[in-house]
């Protein structure tokens, strides 16, 4: 019988995470199983650029074995995730008359108010970028903001849209898509990171009332807001904790490793002023979370996100960020924990989050059912996917 199987690569600037998971049937539900799992450093990539194909594709290569061999599954397509500095997230508006005599609203007319709003955005925010995602916010139907889903069959005489549209820079999504390429593995369908870190990071009642989910980094701090389960903002940050591993060494003239065991809360080989390494830590942390607060600022949801800030990544290892950042953000916060399926796991397997969303998209059908993120990439003759419809429940 033919397995039900989806493989996500997630390439980021310090480590090339790769996961395998299977669809299978216990008690009569459907379960997702993690069956392996490949980890290795990344090369050639700076905050989430690559700089040396070669090396990233060796590194890819690398964590694909490692992944074959603990699945014993051969890999030949897969997910991948687009993060960097130069993901980045804008809204627009446009408005249609209906096109019908009577009026009623139909694809046609979703499909080219949709189009009317992708190119009324500004040139020069769009310039050298990638639409990835093409996400409907709300609509209005003769002025009225319509409370459903979707207003195919409703009837009026004008339509309107708000929109995210998700971006990355194209040379970069082209560098990334001939790695993995050169790999022979298929990309089946491309995402950005934190939307993808978020199907096994937050409920659907989190995503509903009003969220933050914080990817920490070694080299960028990644974030997408939720509002009524859909995502409204997102963007990507050039800090990471790469810089507060850095900010140690140089503050206590320690070595790097030491200084990144000290970061986590581990026992350094000298005895340390514990006051100076917390001014150190929380200098850098105030940096992270003042642009955080900045970005809620901009988008007027600083305060406002009943559900609190998730943190998620390797970042989330540092002892006091969790009420580092109720206190900076005045939001409930909590480090995200990871659900796939039926299966719960600890707080390091959270910086897995990107690589598990991937396989949720490639076997979870509810995905692609009616969410409203809609992927508009091409190139070479890889199609990815149409509509991913759904987040999880």
């Amino acid at each position: 019988m033919l397995r039900n199987i989806a493989v996500g690569i997630d390439i980021g600037t310090y480590q090339v995470k790769v996961v395998v998971a299977e669809l299978v049937k216990e008690n009569g539900k459907s379960v997702t199983k993690i069956i392996g799992s490949g980890l290795t450093e990344s090369k050639g990539l700076r905050h989430g650029y690559i700089i040396n194909s070669s090396d990233v594709t060796e590194s890819i290569r690398t964590a694909v074995r490692l992944a074959e061999k603990t699945s014993g599954v051969k890999i030949n397509k897969a997910y991948i995730a687009v993060g960097g500095i130069g993901l980045t997230g804008f809204t627009g508006t446009a408005s249609t008359v209906i096109s019908r005599a009577d009026l009623q609203i139909t694809e046609l007319d979703i499909d080219k108010l949709h189009k009317i709003c992708e190119e009324s955005l500004p040139q020069n925010l769009i310039q050298n970028h990638k639409i990835l995602h093409s996400i409907p916010l709300s609509y209005k139907i003769d002025g009225k903001t319509l409370l459903a889903k979707s207003p195919i069959d409703m009837k009026g005489t004008k339509l309107d849209v708000k929109m995210l549209f998700v971006t990355c820079l194209e040379p970069h999504l082209n560098d990334l898509l001939e790695a993995v390429d050169e790999t022979g593995i298929h990309v089946v369908d491309v995402m950005a990171s934190p939307i993808a870190a978020s199907f096994v990071t937050l409920s659907k009642s989190q995503k509903m009332a009003g969220c933050v989910l914080a990817n920490i980094g070694a080299e960028t701090v990644s974030i997408v807001v939720f509002e009524n389960n859909i995502p409204v903002s997102l963007e990507v940050f050039p800090i990471g904790s790469t810089d507060i591993t850095n900010d140690i060494a140089l503050g206590l003239k320690i070595p790097l490793e030491e200084a990144e065991n000290l970061k986590v809360g581990g026992i350094g080989a000298n005895s340390y002023s514990k006051k100076k390494l917390d001014e150190i830590i929380t200098a850098r942390l105030s940096d992270m979370f003042e642009l955080i607060e900045n970005h809620l600022k901009k988008i007027g949801r600083n305060g406002l996100l009943p559900a609190g800030i998730f943190i998620t990544g390797g970042g989330g290892g540092v002892g006091t960020i969790e009420d580092f950042a109720k206190i900076a953000l005045k939001l409930p916060s909590r480090i995200a924990a990871l659900s796939l399926g039926n299966e719960k796991n600890n707080m390091k397997d959270s910086t897995w989050a990107v690589a598990y969303g991937l396989c949720m998209l490639g076997l979870s059908k509810e995905e692609k059912v009616n969410l409203g993120i809609q992927n508009t990439m091409q190139k070479s003759g890889k199609i990815i996917s149409g509509w991913i419809q759904k987040f999880l429940p």
